[in-house]
């Protein structure tokens, strides 16, 4: 298959940790920001997709796309961005070359197992080569672990992969912008994710910009 090349384009990866809707979110953002997506599913996230949020997604990746594209039309987004959703093993897509590969990678939500296997240059699977090449191009590679607690081996593979520039976020949203609702939550934190990515967004309230301080009504 023949992809066309675009200056907006990013690598996404969904994996096998708790989190599902953080991904979803976070690829009907980069879709409606006109993102090029390079999408990344492992067997074990499909199980969490059909636990967390119900949806039976196909392994096949033309199947895959049409059911996301159809969830994302049905709750109104305008989506301008191309999707491509690929399979474990395309050493032919542009995520496995260095010299074709997106520079920038999300794993979100990222497992241990994952984790451990891009810490350590596994690179058994298409997902785990894709973060490897950007790490080796000296790309941005963002990684969203979903795990509490975290054990010594979690944080010396978090520790190696932030010595080699990679960016943990842990799936850890915050409170202070008075959250109503779970997606509230979720929102937070792609929000987040979007910042790191240089992604212009509305998903939350800036701090000391949308939302005056307690502190200033004693001036």
């Amino acid at each position: 298959m023949n992809y066309p090349r675009k200056a907006k384009a990013i690598s996404l990866a969904w994996t096998g940790a708790s989190g599902a809707p953080y991904g979803l979110k976070l690829l009907e953002c980069l879709l409606v920001a006109d993102y090029q997506v390079f999408l990344m599913i492992s067997s074990a996230a499909r199980v969490v997709l059909a636990t967390e949020h119900g949806l039976q997604l196909s392994a096949n990746g033309d199947k895959a796309k049409a059911q996301l594209l159809e969830l994302f039309a049905q709750q109104g987004s305008d989506i301008s961005g191309e999707l491509y959703v690929l399979g474990k093993e395309e050493w032919f897509s542009p995520p496995a070359s260095g010299s074709a590969a997106p520079k920038q990678m999300v794993i979100c939500p990222c497992s241990t197992g994952t984790l451990a296997a891009v810490a350590t240059g596994m690179s058994n699977s298409l997902l785990e080569r894709a973060a490897d090449v950007v790490i080796k191009e000296r790309g941005q590679l963002i990684l969203v672990p979903r795990e509490t607690p975290f054990s010594s081996i979690h944080l010396e593979h978090m520790l190696s992969l932030s010595k080699l520039g990679a960016t943990i976020m842990p799936a850890a949203p915050g409170f202070y912008h008075d959250p109503k609702s779970v997606e509230d939550l979720v929102d937070f934190m792609v929000a987040r994710i979007l910042d790191h990515l240089g992604v212009d967004h509305a998903l939350t309230k800036r701090w000391g910009y949308d939302k005056h301080s307690a502190s200033n009504s004693d001036n």
